[in-house]
């Protein structure tokens, strides 16, 4: 199967959406306990790198990025959020995203990529590390999900060509 990246389209929502629902049910991605709706999502998130990996057409995986702070001083940095599908875990879309998220957000001019995971999702870790990731830190018990306290592994990745 051949997958694709490319742009976000607004069209594409319902699928990220549900794409998001199922990170959402393995309790190892985010926070969130449910996706909110599209003007929520596309508030939070900047309008340049959001991208959709596609295979037949079919939205299967997406990739954007959230302001870290509204201060000016800031506005190179941002954190990467990458969903996939579930069926198509493991296979490479996750890989195939990261790279075009970073690619994107060095054309932009952000020069920090950051990126809170739990611990857990040792697959999102072990790919950060791969793509030049580094741990900042261990943020501990700092938020609960689901009546449960749970600490996000800090990481980012310093442009070589922005900054």
């Amino acid at each position: 199967m051949a997958v694709t990246v490319e742009p976000m389209r607004d069209d594409d929502w319902p699928a990220v959406r549900a794409i998001y629902e199922q990170g959402i049910a393995t309790g190892d991605a985010t926070f969130d306990t449910e996706a909110p709706d599209w003007e929520a999502w596309d508030r939070g998130h900047l309008e340049r790198c959001r991208l959709a990996a596609r295979a037949d057409g079919e939205v299967v995986g997406w990739a954007a990025l959230s302001p870290v702070q509204r201060k000016s001083a800031y506005r190179g940095a941002a954190e990467g959020s990458v969903y996939v599908a579930a069926r198509l875990r493991k296979t490479g879309v996750g890989r195939l995203l990261s790279e075009a998220l970073i690619a994107a957000s060095e054309d932009t001019g952000i020069w920090t990529l950051e990126g809170w995971i739990f611990p857990e999702n040792r697959a999102s870790l072990e790919l950060c590390d791969q793509l030049g990731f580094r741990i900042v830190g261990v943020r501990e018990r700092i938020g609960a999900r689901d009546g449960r306290w749970r600490d996000v592994v800090v990481v980012e990745r310093r442009s070589a060509r922005v900054g």
